[in-house]
């Protein structure tokens, strides 16, 4: 069970493969045309759509560390909530080349754009994992 960001980067460096992993970090919004109980909702932390604002692909050892990437985050200038991550799997030893998570990576943003994230892993700004829903 993955409950952390350190969690992750374990179950990663179990696999036989080298992995890379795709982040894209969202921010929740209200839609123009929320209801009054939408809205109250929403000022107590509950609801509202996640819209994602950056995304990036980085190697486990990249981002050994859950803190520098919310530092390097930070540098973009974009407040965000939740970060979704998923990891890609290398072959023959090999890690995946960044040219190679670029589709994934964008399948993932629109994914999300859809409401679907059920197979992404949501962490909070502390790289905890949050529940959805």
């Amino acid at each position: 069970m993955i409950s952390s960001y350190n969690d992750l980067l374990k179950a990663a460096n179990a696999e036989p493969d080298p992995q890379r992993f795709l982040f894209v970090f969202c921010r929740a919004e209200l839609p123009d045309d929320a209801s009054a109980a939408e809205k109250a909702a929403f000022a107590n932390g509950e609801g509202g759509a996640l819209t994602p604002v950056v995304c990036v692909d980085k190697s486990p050892d990249e981002v050994g560390d859950f803190s520098a990437l919310v530092e390097e985050s930070r540098e973009t200038g974009q407040d965000w909530d939740v970060v979704f991550v998923a990891a890609m799997s290398g072959r023959g030893g090999m890690k995946p080349s960044s040219d190679e998570a670029q589709q994934p990576l964008t399948m993932m943003v629109e994914s999300i754009r859809l409401g679907h994230v059920g197979n992404y892993l949501p962490l909070d700004q502390k790289g905890q994992a949050v529940s959805l829903g």
